[in-house]
This record gives structure tokens, C-alpha cells and sequence, in this order.
């Protein structure tokens, strides 16, 4: 009997579901329902291989799109065993998973000043599909509990302490279910138990984050107390100088909020290139002589780089640096460009492997000659979920 479960990520104006079968990671059914709120306001989902797209009325909110998925479920024939939702900020509470209660209800809500974008959106969904699923265990995965094992040495700021013994001030890192399903997937390709595997991961998507893996725990990672922290993102800047919102609020006489806004939304890859932040279009773009797009995107991997460089470090025991998300998986000129940095540390690719490891493949792209293998791991955060939830039904 398959242990099917629902999986929900909900955003402020997007809903992404799928029924994944916990133990195989199989996905029945996958989709969003996006454009919440607005006039085109719509829901697009694959059910065994077929894809569909259904409207929603104008301006639907989640608790119309959530009724609208759970049609589309009820029409699978599907019975789940559990809902499992995904919640960004977990605080340093949550070590774990965790079953929904009023408790953990108030946990995440209190933790939404720390992820305000975020959390309560995901609050929102997870009383939504309570109230749709009434009768189903719903359960609760993290971003940051995958990184609560750090060293003090590494999640502390050189803030005053009593920032972080009151307000909680520190790095959390996200991207937590990607890591720790990268960990569990190259543990296997290295034929090592989970507890021996030493990592450096990186999840590269319009979101970016660089985890250091020794034997099995998170010791570092590059996103802080926000996701906008470490590297170069899509539309988010990483790294700047921690005095430069300040004084481009008194130059260009913005609000804090406008300021925020800039350094999330209008930075990263589409503020160097002003063209995108899509990097299939500015590889295009930096082959056709574009000159913001070529300026991005050796930006992107020199940080990159740099970062990977500095969490051998906290790797000493490294066995392989693995490349996963959207552009980890897909762009081969990241990948080669990046580990160009490491020709002089004995780490090589090989053109033709890097060139085949597209589109879903999994292996190694390194040379035969290469000091460590360099591994591309396609992320499944779904099953991760699904498998995590599944524990409570």
C-alpha cells in the first residue's frame, strides 16, 4: 500500500501542492495555484504525466484555491495518510518536524517577525487545509531545523549577545529540506553511511544557499537570519556592506521598506544585468555580447567560488562538493566556470560529463584526475516533506 501524502507550500499569493508517495518519492500529482488575489488568479497542475490548468475567480484567496485543489485531489481516487506543510522560519524551537497544535501554531506566528513574507502566508495555508483536511494528521517541516546542530561559531553575529538572548538575533540558514535531501542522496551515491558523508552543497535557484556537511550535520551555511544574507541571488544582493542601507536611505530619501525592497527584489542577477534574473537568459544574453549579462554572471560564480573555498574549512574531512536547484542541475557554464576557480587545488571537469549532466541526472562531472568528485544531485524538498509527515500518520 503506498503512503501517500499531501504536500503544501504556501506563499502570499501562490499555493504549490502534490501528492508524493513518501517511500519512493513519486509525484501523482504536482502543481500551483498562483496569482492569488489578482484578476488571473489560476491553477495549473500535472496528474499522472497530463498537464492541466483550471481558472480561479477573480481575486481568489488561499482558502478558494485550497478548495479548488482539494477537488483536484478528491478526483485522483487518492486516500492520504497525512498533510505535510513546508514553513520557512522554524526559530530554535523546532529541531525537528513537528505535529500542528495550537502551540506550534503560536511557535510559527511568533517567529513570522523573523520571515514576515513567509510565515504567515504559510500560517494562512496550514489552517486552510486544517479546516479542508480536518480528520488527517498535519505536520509541520522547517527550513532552518535542519541547521540547529551549527557551532555557536558559526551561527553567531559579532552583534552585542544580548541582541540574541532576547530577540533571538543569529543565523538560521533555510534551504534545509534541499540540504539535508542532498546529504541522504549523495551518503547513497558514495555508498557511506549518512553519519560519515562531509559535504559542500549548493542549492542554486533564484534563491541561493551554500551548506558546510561534516559527517552528517549542517556546520555552516551562507543565508543568515533572513534569506537575503550569503551569496548573489536572483533578485536578491547577498552580501554588502552592512552600512549601505542605512546610507542609501539618506541618499535616495527612501523608507526602510524601499530600501528592503531594493536589496530583495531588484538586486542580485537582474540588477547587475538589467535584463533578468532567469539565468538561461543571460547565458544567452552573455554569448551574444551582452555586457550586463556576462558581468552578472561572473559575479555569480566568483561569490559562489568563494564561498565553496571558505567552507573547506569547515569541511576537513570533504568528499565531494555537489551542485543541486535549478541552475546547479541545468547550467553547465555555472558549474564550469565556478570550479575553474579550483584548478589549482586538484579539482577538474570534464567538459564532456558536465555538458551530459542535465535535465535530471545524477553523477559525477569531475575529471579522472580531480583531487574530489564534484557531484550534481537533483533536490526532491517534496519527498523530504512527504517522508517527514508520513512518520506521524
Amino acid at each position: 500500500m503506498k503512503k501517500e501524502v499531501i504536500v503544501l507550500n504556501c506563499g502570499s499569493s501562490s499555493v504549490k501542492f502534490a501528492i508524493i508517495d513518501a517511500d519512493t518519492g513519486e509525484a501523482g500529482l504536482s502543481g500551483i495555484a498562483e496569482s492569488l488575489g489578482n484578476d488571473d488568479a489560476s491553477i495549473s497542475f500535472k496528474l499522472n504525466g497530463q498537464k492541466e490548468k483550471q481558472t480561479l475567480p477573480a481575486n481568489a484567496s488561499h482558502a478558494e484555491a485550497l478548495a479548488a485543489i482539494q477537488n483536484i485531489i478528491a478526483s485522483t481516487g487518492v486516500n492520504p495518510i497525512a498533510l505535510g506543510h513546508r514553513v520557512v522560519h522554524g526559530g530554535e524551537r523546532f529541531k525537528e518536524a513537528a505535529l500542528v497544535d495550537d502551540s506550534v501554531l503560536a511557535s510559527v506566528e511568533e517567529y513570522a517577525s523573523m520571515a514576515p513574507l513567509h510565515n504567515l502566508a504559510n500560517l494562512k495555508g496550514i489552517t486552510t487545509a486544517q479546516a479542508a483536511y480536518p480528520d488527517l494528521p498535519h505536520v509541520i517541516v522547517f527550513d532552518t531545523s535542519f541547521f540547529q546542530q551549527m557551532p555557536k561559531r558559526a551561527y553567531m553575529y559579532a552583534l552585542p549577545k544580548v541582541l540574541y538572548e532576547q530577540h533571538g538575533v543569529r543565523k538560521y540558514g533555510f534551504h534545509g529540506t534541499s540540504h539535508k535531501f542532498i546529504l541522504d542522496s549523495t551518503a547513497q551515491l558514495l555508498n557511506k553511511p549518512v553519519e560519515q558523508t562531509s559535504i559542500i552543497s549548493a542549492h542554486l535557484g533564484n534563491g541561493c544557499s551554500v551548506t558546510a556537511i561534516e559527517k552528517g550535520v549542517a556546520v555552516d551555511t551562507s543565508m543568515g537570519f533572513t534569506p537575503l544574507e550569503g551569496l548573489m541571488m536572483g533578485t536578491r544582493c547577498g552580501d554588502i556592506d552592512p552600512s549601505l542601507p542605512g546610507t542609501l536611505q539618506e541618499k535616495l530619501g527612501k523608507s526602510a521598506a524601499e530600501i528592503n525592497a531594493l536589496i530583495n527584489k531588484e538586486s542580485g542577477l537582474a540588477g547587475i544585468s538589467g535584463l533578468s534574473n532567469d539565468c538561461r537568459t543571460l547565458e544567452e544574453a552573455a554569448e551574444a555580447g551582452h555586457e550586463g549579462a556576462l558581468l552578472a554572471l561572473e559575479m555569480f560564480c566568483y561569490r559562489l567560488a568563494k564561498y565553496i573555498s571558505s567552507y573547506m574549512i569547515a569541511v576537513p574531512s570533504l568528499d565531494a562538493v555537489v551542485f543541486t536547484g535549478g541552475i546547479g542541475e541545468n547550467s553547465s557554464y555555472i558549474r564550469a566556470t565556478t570550479m575553474g576557480y579550483f584548478s589549482h587545488l586538484g579539482f577538474t571537469v570534464d567538459e564532456q560529463s558536465n555538458q551530459a549532466m542535465r535535465f535530471g541526472a545524477k553523477g559525477n562531472i569531475a575529471s579522472s584526475s580531480s583531487t574530489k568528485p564534484v557531484l550534481i544531485v537533483p533536490t526532491n524538498e517534496e519527498w523530504v516533506i512527504a517522508a517527514e509527515a508520513a512518520k506521524f500518520a
